[in-house]
């Protein structure tokens, strides 16, 4: 089933991550870490989907997405770069494998990150976040999303890994299988990974190799 929803307000979060909220319709229900095919009611986009995941919290009035755009082509978050208030979205049933399973480890690179923020949200709000860790890389410390929630929400177990700023405060590397290695005790934990194809191959197959089981490793397959 499809709905169409109405832009209700554009949150800026970097240099080129905004927040869309937009209306909720009657009825429509989903869980932190979900997504939905998104697409946008104007001539030529109307059949142009993406996936997209829910940031905001179930419970709220409105539907949240946090979307970084990509401008080196004309693509659906680009236009999103021009959308306002009043423009009009469609959006699918809610889908997704990405759900919280337990105490773990969060991974993400990059705008990977959102189907975390909806399920870390839930948890602060209902006081569960206990000892859940986000371990999240960037390009640079302008591409963090969110830095001063995750601050708040985990504290010392949000962990920033930058790649390409040499004179970055936070650990300068990719998350690797020697980090996972000297940082991580319990291998039987669940994981969760996102981010983009290369990044989830390489984070789960180090997983994998250092004894994760497959029953808790939890990504978009």
């Amino acid at each position: 089933m499809t709905y169409i929803v109405e832009l209700l307000e554009i949150v800026p979060r970097t240099h080129n991550v905004r927040t869309y909220r937009v209306t909720r319709p009657a009825g429509f229900n989903f869980l932190p870490g979900q997504a939905t095919d998104f697409s946008i009611v104007k001539s030529g986009w109307e059949n142009e989907k993406r996936p997209f995941t829910f940031t905001g919290l179930p419970e709220d009035g409105h539907l949240e997405f946090t979307i970084k755009s990509y401008d080196d082509h004309d693509g659906v978050t680009h236009q999103l770069r021009a959308a306002q208030k009043g423009d009009k979205f469609e959006i699918s049933d809610a889908w997704g494998a990405i759900s919280y399973q337990g105490e773990g480890v969060f991974i993400a690179g990059g705008a990977g990150v959102t189907p975390f923020i909806a399920i870390l949200r839930s948890l602060k709000q209902q006081n569960e976040i206990q000892n859940n860790k986000l371990l999240f890389s960037n390009r640079t410390e302008k591409d963090i999303i969110l830095k001063e929630e995750f601050e708040s929400m985990l504290g010392e177990n949000f962990i920033n890994f930058i790649t390409q700023q040499p004179d970055t405060k936070y650990i300068n590397a990719k998350i690797d299988r020697k980090y996972l290695q000297e940082n991580i005790v319990n291998f039987d934990q669940h994981f969760y990974v996102c981010g983009p194809d290369p990044f989830n191959t390489a984070i789960i197959g180090e997983l994998e190799g250092l004894g994760a089981k497959a029953e808790t490793l939890i990504f978009e397959k």
